[in-house]
């Protein structure tokens, strides 16, 4: 989905609490990923990786010139010759300064992964989890921050996980309204400073 595609999602669930959801979530996970650095890592269950959620934040990163936001996409297992940017498997253990996970409804995280979030939580790492279904409650308690997608979201009503995730990955890339007003008056603060001088009487 582009940048089209994502707004005329917009516009079909404007009015129905998902964007205001999903711009909360992508502001806790831009928010961590920034100011704690570290790295930003990204981890699905073992029958779902999230590849298109990593590629689009990779695009957010570098069309905003946020290397932070940059994901490093962990894998549970890790095929042999896999290139150097897709070997980060779960034994490895990357450091991090934010973890998001990545959980469809119809597998939950398992305690293998549920171990390792532990692991990453404890070593200072701020814990953000996207969740389809129901979720799981044992994920729900590590995480800082959760935004759950229950079933039946994309009956029309209500977006899918993959939507969602075109949503968070949209606004994680955006200026915070904050940030934009910094830069809507330094903007006209330069053409006050580059305007030709008033012409006298």
């Amino acid at each position: 989905m582009d940048a089209v595609g994502v707004a005329l999602l917009r516009e079909v669930l404007a009015g129905t609490g998902w964007l205001r959801e999903a711009r909360r979530f992508a502001g806790a996970l831009r928010g961590s990923a920034v100011a704690r650095g570290g790295g930003l890592l990204l981890v699905g269950t073992p029958g779902y990786e999230p590849w298109h959620l990593a590629a689009h934040l990779d695009e957010e990163a570098a069309r905003h010139g946020l290397p932070e936001l940059r994901p490093t996409l962990v894998r549970h297992a890790v095929p042999p010759g896999a290139p150097a940017h897709l070997s980060a498997g779960l034994d490895r253990r990357p450091a991090a300064g934010t973890l998001l996970v990545v959980t469809p409804g119809t597998e939950a995280p398992g305690d293998g992964l549920l171990e390792r979030v532990d692991d990453v939580r404890r070593g200072g790492a701020t814990v953000l989890a996207l969740e389809g279904g129901a979720g799981d409650p044992r994920l729900g308690s590590l995480a800082h921050e959760v935004l759950r997608v229950p079933d039946g979201a994309g009956d029309g009503v209500a977006p899918d996980l993959d939507a969602v995730q075109h949503l968070v990955s949209a606004a994680a890339g955006e200026e915070t309204p904050r940030g934009r007003r910094f830069l809507d008056r330094l903007s006209r603060l330069a053409d006050q400073l580059a305007a030709p001088p008033p012409h006298r009487w």
